[in-house]
């Protein structure tokens, strides 16, 4: 070893130290949000529960609830698509649950355009489902119209003032009693998991990191001979 490999050297492990304690960390995350994903996951499918008196959004979030309730005198059409039914609308609708009087908002599910004019008759239903604080409002989401009944995202506080009702939604997932004529839409995770990829990167760049510090080694050899 000459002189001119020293710092070559003293890069080349450095960077592969760094390179590899980072895709050491991502394997990590990736089973703490493993966990994390399984916990949400067997929240959202429990055996479902009474509605709370007063949900609170950082622990009931998903909370999965059974609800019976009169459907129907009214509601809001937010855009949506499904890969089977194409172009359509999910239905939420204003609900008085019974017997309690409480006034809520209910994600029935989808509809496709054709039926966005189609007359659903009010009726006491018994709807399983999980609430929800959709997350589906930004600075470019633009003002629902008001005149055609079309929204372009879950707003549930713009929707609770539009219909005087509590501020979440219960998604449904399930309709035990009654039928709305709309296809249930469940929650999912939406919660990225990407560290596999990202360990997976790291620990490649490592690798290419080790072949460049051997092949500059071999050329400062090839030199010095």
């Amino acid at each position: 070893m000459t002189k001119r490999m020293i710092f070559p050297i003293i890069l080349g492990i450095t960077g592969i130290a760094i390179l590899l304690s980072l895709g050491t960390w991502q394997v990590k995350r990736m089973g703490w949000k493993n966990t994390v994903l399984a916990q949400i996951e067997a929240q959202i499918i429990a055996d479902p529960i009474s509605l709370p008196a007063k949900p609170n959004p950082e622990f009931d979030n998903r909370l999965s609830v059974r609800v019976k309730a009169l459907i129907g005198f009214d509601e809001a059409h937010v855009l949506y698509s499904t890969k089977r039914g194409g172009p359509g609308f999910l239905v939420i609708a204003p609900a008085l649950t019974k017997p309690e009087g409480r006034r809520i908002l209910i994600d029935m599910g989808y509809i496709p355009e054709a039926e966005k004019q189609k007359v659903r008759t009010p009726q006491t239903m018994t709807i399983v489902g999980n609430i929800l604080w959709p997350n589906e409002v930004d600075g470019y989401t633009p003002e629902p119209n008001m005149d055609k009944n079309i929204w372009f995202a879950r707003d549930a506080n713009k929707m609770a003032n539009q219909f005087g009702t509590e501020s979440f939604l219960i998604v449904a997932r399930s309709i035990e009693v009654g039928d709305y004529g709309t296809t249930p839409q469940p929650i999912g995770m939406n919660i990225p998991n990407d560290h596999l990829e990202y360990a997976i990167t790291w620990f490649s760049l490592a690798l290419v990191w080790f072949g460049m510090t051997l092949y500059l080694l071999y050329r400062i050899k090839q030199k010095t001979v």
